[in-house]
């Protein structure tokens, strides 16, 4: 099944806008005459969209029609091979369109979303459901063992197989019309809950005109606030849910009353009482997921979502998430009761709320460490902290970043690079590093063109990451929190996974793995930040050049595993969160807050109104459903391959080539636990993960 379809079958992203243009004159749909062929930003405009797309529609249902009304014999060539490339054009425009809805959306462009998304889908239903075009994918796969195919050619026709018959080509007239209905509502119900999310996320801010109020916040967090009520053209200092402006705030404001007034704000996203509520949404994706899920014969979405993951089943992610539960659970009760003991120390008389977790807890850690992380900020200038990872991926891998004035960007404030090895040219990758209200929270890695080498025709990749880091302010640079320099070390772990990609075929390549294994790559790299040697390379102070003092090295360290337990425990709720809708066998009728609360390990007293699930994107507007526990899964395998380069050397090249080689380049082209077995030499220990969470000694051994 091509790569377009297959995304589309999980789609949770969105699409474009009103109608206009002439498709001959599209821009969309020319000629990309442009520096590696990248989208030439400044004439795409968002009425271009929807004839585009329509028109990429019918393109590419001719390309199906042409592989069905062939007569030569069905052959993985003629019929496999030429579903990877149909509807190219339709490929294109849907990446591009898709993810600029993400990070660069409009009125205009979510309401084409919606008119778009009905059509995109039933384009994907008459694929994945066209009993001719199974036909001749089923004779080729009846055939795999007496074909003369590579390990890649055979995972890529058994993904076609399972992707026909997980999206319902085997059921009956009645069932496949229905399985198509919902899948059309739930691609525009994903798509109105991440709305939902934005527009609440956008609708609110605090408006200090008090300087008192602004007691224990970091200046770079009253500048950032300054700017922002500035540019609102308020007085005094506005502050937001973007993370850059509520994570300062939350954790050092001393005002308990507005930390109280933004904690409730962000923790009841999607969950107010107006129209971006998500309440009813969130029960109708996770019926019609069920319901999806059942046709299909499984007994619930989870189970359905699972068998193509490497857990395989619900029973296997439930042990795996109670095992580690086990581990944490001891520590987190320390965790938590050491934080409100310190508290209560220091004249706390109340009992201790959600809001007051972060502020009392960086105290703690502050004395308990003699280390403010806020120290940290001026040694981690956003320019520097990029190039040292630009300079770790040339140390281990030998690639090189050049920066390209020359190719267009869809904001000003992205930055473009071209990718090396050596001569080879290895991609281009966008950079959009600050938050803005027409972009989503959080960060992610994305792509606008994923690699092939489809017989012999190369196409590298165009790879786009987006943060939403702390702005300049003035003469200010931006300046990071170590979890950002972490964030973004994870994300270019994502980036690189799909830079690297070395395979043929674009349904396999880049970070289009099993779902929990895509994780591994970005966490690994996440290692390398507790590192003195890499730390050491470019943490320098943004006005002295002075490099990181060796004593603040000592700290990060020895503080690697401050509230490791609770951290755990709070990860694997939204994990418990996720697998509880996602197992259900009916309808949920049951109040969301009691369902959500009586399926989390409680540390912390519970909030009336504040709940997870309506501003959860990762399980109801992304790819995450029934996955959450990926993120813990893949800690764990990343830990394990973190192990070898320790031993080994963090750079040491040989082991970098051989991670490369094995896993990096490989992307979903042969089964994760085969490609983890390669470079390791073994299936995967947990004992690696259980020793840095501080939750074992390093000579126990966890079974």
């Amino acid at each position: 099944m091509n790569n377009f379809v297959k995304k589309i079958m999980i789609m949770t992203f969105a699409a474009t806008a009103t109608m206009a243009a002439n498709a001959q004159t599209n821009p969309l749909l020319e000629n990309w005459n442009t520096k590696h062929h990248t989208p030439p930003f400044t004439k795409i405009k968002v009425e271009h969209y929807v004839p585009a797309t329509r028109q990429a529609i019918k393109e590419a249902e001719a390309d199906i029609n042409a592989i069905i009304k062939q007569k030569e014999k069905p052959t993985f060539e003629n019929t496999i091979v030429a579903m990877e490339t149909a509807g190219k054009n339709l490929t294109r425009v849907s990446e591009l369109l898709f993810n600029l809805n993400e990070c660069c959306t409009s009125d205009e462009m979510q309401k084409a979303v919606m008119t778009l998304l009905p059509e995109i889908t039933r384009y994907s239903n008459w694929v994945s459901m066209n009993e001719k075009l199974f036909a001749r994918v089923k004779k080729v796969y009846d055939q795999r063992d007496k074909l003369d195919l590579t390990t890649e050619q055979k995972v890529v026709l058994e993904d076609t197989y399972r992707g026909f018959v997980q999206n319902g080509v085997n059921l009956a007239k009645k069932d496949k019309e229905t399985f198509a209905k919902l899948s059309e509502e739930l691609s525009q119900l994903t798509q109105k809950f991440n709305q939902n999310v934005l527009a609440d996320n956008n609708d609110y801010y605090l408006q200090v005109t008090n300087k008192k109020d602004l007691r224990g916040l970091p200046e770079n967090a009253i500048a950032a606030a300054k700017a922002e009520a500035e540019e609102r053209k308020l007085e005094g200092w506005v502050f937001t849910l973007d993370y850059p402006s509520f994570g300062p705030f939350i954790t050092y404001a001393d005002n308990r009353d507005l930390r109280e007034q933004m904690w409730r704000a962000y923790n009841s996203r999607g969950f107010r009482n107006n129209a971006n509520n998500n309440d009813d949404l969130v029960r109708r994706i996770s019926q019609l997921r069920m319901e999806k899920a059942k046709l299909l014969g499984y007994d619930n979405y989870a189970a359905y979502a699972l068998s193509d993951k490497m857990a395989k089943d619900v029973n296997t992610v439930g042990k795996f998430m109670q095992e580690l539960q086990n581990s944490a659970y001891r520590q987190a009760m320390r965790d938590v009761k050491e934080v409100k003991q310190f508290a209560s120390d220091h004249g706390v008389e109340y009992e201790l709320q959600r809001w007051d977790f972060s502020y009392w807890s960086e105290k703690l850690k502050k004395q308990k460490y003699s280390f403010d992380a806020e120290l940290l900020r001026p040694y981690f200038q956003l320019d520097k902290v990029r190039q040292g990872i630009f300079d770790l991926y040339g140390t281990l891998y030998g690639v090189k970043f050049v920066e390209a004035n020359d190719i267009e960007v869809y904001h000003p404030d992205v930055k473009v690079y071209e990718v090396y090895d050596g001569s080879r040219f290895m991609g281009v990758l966008y950079l959009d590093m600050y938050p803005r209200a027409s972009k989503r929270s959080g960060a992610w890695m994305t792509e606008f063109r994923g690699q092939s080498n489809v017989n012999g025709n190369e196409i590298r990749p165009l790879i786009q990451v987006v943060c939403n880091f702390t702005k300049p302010v003035g003469d200010q640079p931006s300046l990071l929190s170590f979890d950002e320099v972490e964030t973004f070390m994870h994300e270019m772990g994502h980036a690189m996974h799909g830079m690297m990609s070395d395979v043929h075929y674009p349904s396999v390549a880049g970070t289009n793995v099993k779902h929990d294994f895509v994780e591994t790559m970005s966490q690994v790299m996440e290692n390398w930040c507790y590192e003195p040697q890499f730390l050491n390379t470019f943490a320098k102070h943004y006005q002295t050049g002075d490099t990181i003092p060796a004593d603040f090295i000592k700290k990060i360290k020895a503080s690697e595993n401050f509230l490791s337990g609770y951290m755990c425990i709070r990860q694997l709720n939204y994990g418990n969160i996720d697998m509880a809708f996602h197992t259900l066998q009916a309808p949920l009728t049951e109040n969301l807050e009691s369902f959500e609360h009586r399926n989390m390990v409680e540390m912390l007293p519970v909030v009336k109104g504040a709940i997870s699930s309506p501003a959860f994107t990762h399980i109801f507007s992304g790819g995450y459903a029934a996955g959450y526990y990926g993120y813990k899964w893949a800690e764990v395998l990343d830990a394990d391959i973190f192990s070898k380069f320790k031993e080994d050397g963090i750079f040491n090249k040989q082991t970098a080539t051989d991670f490369r080689n094995k896993i990096l380049s490989r992307g979903g082209s042969e089964d994760p636990s085969v490609l983890f077995r390669n470079f390791m030499g073994r299936d995967p220990d947990n004992n690696a993960f259980l020793i840095r969470s501080g939750f074992i000694q390093e000579r126990q051994r966890s079974f």
